[in-house]
């Protein structure tokens, strides 16, 4: 049920099959974010009109609001948000990293503040893994330590000992849960180490040692550092990677990075940025990133992106477009999210048949220079 195949490769870049309970995976695969079980603006209609294979919730605000057994009692997370396809947990330790004045890591867990009620609660590896399971997600992120990018040596590698620590003992409380559902969820490492290569490596070394897993991913990225230090990281890493699971980077979603980071080897990203950049007027288009609301697109009859399939290039040009964001019309804020999420998904997409044709390496370079060369700012 948990079956991951590489169909071809050209250079790092990979296309692969990933096989879940609720359904396939096609990689490179971008998965947009669905925080409370929600993508913002968008149904899960809307998803599955933009092509989305796995959508990404996230186990902290699950937990904290309505909490991880009214989920379960409504059915578990599929059936809550009405989507059947693929789901992705976190573990909830980015969204605790964000809480800084507000938690106190130790060996033993986190201890946070809630956002919502402001009550004081817990999180150990092993309630990240329970909540998961309520929960119902195909996969399921392990409990991990995160620092900023620009975090010290010695805050990078405190935080990867803690992580693997907190590694093995998610692992076993994952195994006690599946004995008797073996098929029903897998639980996926997070690799710690910061921008240093060699923490990077001894992490990756002791999270191989700590088990089989099907999937893998790279985190303590996006979190501040420049981007082309964070592809140096994934560069330097991916020879050492297992070849036969997914690779996923955690918390990546603009284009230009999307696609450096698959010619890196990486197989699966998730990010808030095209909902949250189409909420405050930003579309994603071959040519850079576009304004809707500059003045030049008051009285253009054209679409968004005359390439994209996507309902809102469609049916709407960008002169109305501009007239509902300036009207502050929700119906924009849908039509803009659905466009940057189908973006992304399509990008994805031409990326994997580059692959396969063995044509990935100019299309990408081509692709990236013209992004950067004509966007508006």
């Amino acid at each position: 049920m948990f079956e991951f195949t590489v169909a071809a490769t050209n250079g790092a870049a990979r296309a692969g099959t990933l096989t879940l309970p609720h359904g396939t995976v096609h990689t490179p695969c971008f998965m947009p974010v669905g925080t409370q079980g929600t993508v913002r603006a968008l149904s899960p209609l809307d998803l599955e009109a933009a092509g989305a294979e796995i959508v990404l919730a996230n186990t902290y605000h699950l937990h904290v609001r309505p909490g991880e057994d009214t989920v379960a009692a409504l059915g578990g997370l599929h059936r809550f948000m009405a989507w059947n396809r693929p789901l992705l947990t976190d573990s909830g330790g980015f969204q605790v990293f964000s809480l800084e004045a507000f938690r106190r890591v130790d060996d033993d867990g986190v201890e946070f503040q809630s956002h919502v009620d402001g009550g004081v609660r817990r999180l150990t590896p092993e309630r990240a893994v329970d909540i998961q399971w309520a929960l119902g997600a195909d996969v399921a992120m392990a409990l991990d330590h995160v620092v900023s990018g620009t975090a010290s040596r010695a805050e990078v590698e405190a935080a990867l000992h803690r992580t693997g620590r907190w590694l093995e003992r998610a692992g076993t409380r994952h195994g006690e849960l599946a004995a008797a559902a073996p098929e029903r969820q897998t639980l996926w490492p997070i690799l710690q180490g910061g921008t240093h290569a060699d923490v990077r490596a001894t992490a990756l070394a002791a999270t191989l040692d700590a088990g089989q897993w099907t999937g893998i991913a790279v985190g303590g990225l996006a979190v501040g550092e420049p981007n082309d230090v964070m592809h140096t990281v994934v560069e330097t890493l991916e020879p050492s990677l297992p070849r036969g699971v997914p690779r996923y980077l955690m918390g990546v979603g603009f284009p230009e990075d999307l696609l450096h980071a698959v010619a890196r080897g990486m197989d699966l990203f998730d990010c808030v940025a095209p909902t949250r950049n189409g909420r405050n007027g930003s579309a994603y288009t071959p040519d850079g990133p576009l304004n809707i609301r500059n003045a030049a697109h008051r009285q253009d009859p054209g679409p968004l992106d005359l390439t994209c399939d996507c309902e809102t290039c469609r049916s709407y040009s960008r002169g109305y477009l501009r007239h509902l964001f300036l009207a502050e019309e929700l119906l924009v804020l849908r039509l803009l999210s659905l466009h940057n999420v189908r973006f992304l998904v399509r990008l994805m997409h031409q990326a994997r048949e580059h692959v396969l044709d063995g044509t990935f390496d100019p299309w990408y370079r081509e692709w990236v220079t013209r992004y950067r060369a004509r966007g508006e700012s």
